[in-house]
């Protein structure tokens, strides 16, 4: 059974950066399409995904501010995030799957999902 564990949420002001990690364990990482994905009040949305040939694809609301990577031999999926907004302020979600598609980031294609961690933007 795969399982992911976020960590790294916190609280900054505007402009700051932060890098979210997430633990893989249950299976390789290198055989998992994995995504970040964020719920404030209202719908969860894709924030960034990277499949398992190292492409990636973000959301045009983080492109140019966020880099997700992920790190086969120590199972680690990262995303480092600059110039952070209170727009950003949200729950962050890592997800994984073995055949989700990244160009869509839908919730529904990933299967396993971690606890989540906050992340939270003040001006």
């Amino acid at each position: 059974q795969v399982q992911v564990v976020e960590s790294g949420g916190d609280s900054v002001q505007t402009g700051g950066s932060l890098r979210l990690s997430c633990v893989v364990s249950g299976s390789s990482a290198s055989r998992l399409c994995m995504g970040w994905f964020r719920q404030a009040p209202g719908m969860r949305e894709g924030v960034a995904a990277i499949d398992t040939d190292g492409n990636t694809n973000y959301a045009d609301s983080v492109k140019g501010r966020f880099t997700i990577s992920k790190d086969n031999t120590k199972q680690i999926l990262y995303l480092q995030m600059t110039s952070l907004k209170p727009e950003d302020t949200a729950m962050y979600y890592c997800a994984a799957d073995f055949n989700a598609p990244i160009a869509a980031m839908t919730s529904q294609d990933f299967d396993y999902w971690g606890q989540g961690t906050q992340v939270t933007v003040s001006s």
